[in-house]
């Protein structure tokens, strides 16, 4: 029986992005995810909140460029990828495990929920249907290929198939 292993966030980055490199020499980001939940105490009435940290790492080359260049502490996003855990040793030797939300190379998706300076609040990077839009140079020359249906954005009516 097949297995499904999807994790959907919305939640505020920790701190700065920290990019790394690979030995193949491909980018890594990688960046800490707070989500929270607030409710109301029902025997006291006072607001309670719970937050929980997410390590969250990114080897989609396209949407690790993106986090670089336009999220910060504090950023709002929404990302779509697979939990993973990985065994690695510390300084010292000693076996450690680390679960951590990935966004694979050619999988995983991440919108923008803070607005910038004014524009529209919201900008999508990732999944296999908007791969196609990832040549452009900057998210503003995105948005008519993603508004099109993310088709790739430079065809033509006579480049159609069908």
């Amino acid at each position: 029986m097949a297995g499904v292993n999807k994790v959907i966030l919305i939640g505020n980055l920790g701190k700065d992005p920290k990019v790394s490199s690979l030995n193949s020499g491909d980018k890594v980001v990688s960046f800490t995810l707070a989500t929270s939940e607030s409710w109301k105490d029902k025997n006291s009435g006072e607001r309670r909140e719970k937050t929980e940290w997410h390590n969250v790492v990114i080897y989609n080359e396209n949407i690790g460029r993106v986090v670089e260049q336009y999220c910060k502490k504090g950023s709002k996003v929404y990302l779509e990828g697979q939990i993973q855990t990985r065994k690695y040793n510390d300084q010292s030797g000693a076996e450690k495990y680390i679960t951590e939300i990935v966004l694979q190379r050619f999988r995983g998706e991440l919108t923008l929920l803070d607005s910038r300076s004014g524009g529209e609040g919201r900008e999508s990077f990732g999944g296999e249907e908007r791969a196609p839009a990832f040549g452009r140079a900057s998210p503003a020359e995105r948005r008519p290929a993603l508004a099109g249906g993310g088709s790739g954005g430079d065809m033509h009516d006579d480049d159609i198939p069908f």
